[in-house]
């Protein structure tokens, strides 16, 4: 198989993957919540109400997309596109599971592993805030001004946390790689628990946190506070174009746990029984990758059920005058205990 086929099929895949678990998210979601709070949720189309997305997704497409008379035609349209491709190229990097042999050949569930893996990442998640920015600023309305000004200022506070907490990380692995940084997982605990992972704790933490800030999720939604900006950044927006906001949001949700799942929890490593068939025993990182990443899900979605929204000068001082301090701090004593193991105290 040649190299531009085996990656044009790995692209198709992992786009489809990510639209299938899109809507299985919001529904899993819908479902979550109202159980959370004692509610119903969905329960009329289809059994349980699992096609509740599919519809509404249908609705969405065919919906008429109004368009402001005031708004910068090009640029509005582009905007969400340009929410939607960063959320699906950090996919990419992302290793789902263990390398298959076919044939002689070594395939990786990959679709292309960069050496510089965890900067990619960062990079395409500060490209989404000028999607925010220019959407905000193309709808020629004060209402999606104001919410894209607090959001690109939540963003990029948020994104250094989630730079700094991802340092100690790179120093352990040694490796800005994102398949180096699983394997290096592989410790005295096995595969299931790794070796350095209760040690970075604070970073998982930091991390996660900065995560919720930058996906907009409660209790740091400050973006869409209805009471006070309407809907934010995407006020303006109906239909299609009004969907795809969504569509990178929960993308985004996923790739979030995804990364926490892959940096801090082993990724796809975990035990393989040795009764499976040797055919099928290449599913089981998948499963474990699967069951990590939908356990951060569940968190993202326990919290938004659970907390109250912030306020934004909170929101604000937390990030700057908390996470990033921290992080700082925290960076300093993983490099000081990586310079003791590496060449033994001064002075001994």
């Amino acid at each position: 198989m040649s190299i531009f086929i085996e990656a044009t099929i790995k692209v198709i895949a992992a786009f489809v993957f990510l639209l299938l678990t899109t809507l299985i998210i919001i529904w899993a979601e819908r479902k979550w919540v109202s159980d959370l709070q004692n509610r119903i949720g969905p329960d009329r189309a289809g059994p349980f109400g699992i096609l509740q997305s599919l519809a509404d997704g249908a609705k969405a497409f065919f919906k008429e997309s109004i368009r402001p008379a005031r708004a910068d035609f090009v640029i509005y349209m582009a905007a969400p596109i340009a929410a939607v491709l960063p959320a699906l190229l950090i996919f990419l990097v992302i290793p789902i599971g263990a390398p298959v042999e076919i044939g002689g050949t070594e395939y990786t569930l990959q679709v292309m592993d960069l050496n510089i893996g965890l900067l990619y990442v960062l990079a395409l998640s500060s490209i989404a805030v000028y999607a925010i920015t220019l959407a905000g600023w193309s709808s020629g309305s004060k209402y999606p001004l104001l919410g894209a000004v607090r959001a690109s200022a939540q963003m990029i506070s948020y994104e250094a946390a989630m730079g700094l907490a991802l340092v100690p990380v790179v120093l352990f692995a040694g490796t800005t790689s994102i398949a180096g940084i699983v394997d290096g997982q592989q410790g005295t605990f096995g595969a299931f628990l790794p070796a350095w992972n209760i040690v970075l704790l604070p970073s998982f933490v930091i991390f996660l946190i900065a995560g919720f800030a930058e996906t907009n999720r409660a209790p740091f939604d400050l973006v869409e506070a209805e009471s006070e900006i309407v809907g934010g950044y995407h006020t303006e927006y109906s239909g299609l174009t009004f969907a795809m906001f969504f569509l990178a949001e929960y993308i985004n949700v996923f790739n979030i746990s995804a990364l926490t799942a892959t940096l801090f929890l082993g990724g796809w490593a975990g035990p393989v029984p040795d009764f499976l068939p040797t055919a099928i025993q290449w599913l089981v990182p998948i499963f474990w990758f699967l069951l990590k990443t939908w356990a951060v899900v569940f968190l993202f979605v326990w919290v938004r059920a659970t907390l109250p929204r912030m306020r934004y000068d909170q929101l604000m001082a937390f990030g700057w005058k908390r996470l990033i301090p921290v992080s700082l701090a925290w960076i300093i004593l993983c490099a000081v205990a990586i310079g003791f193991r590496e060449f033994g105290a001064p002075w001994s």
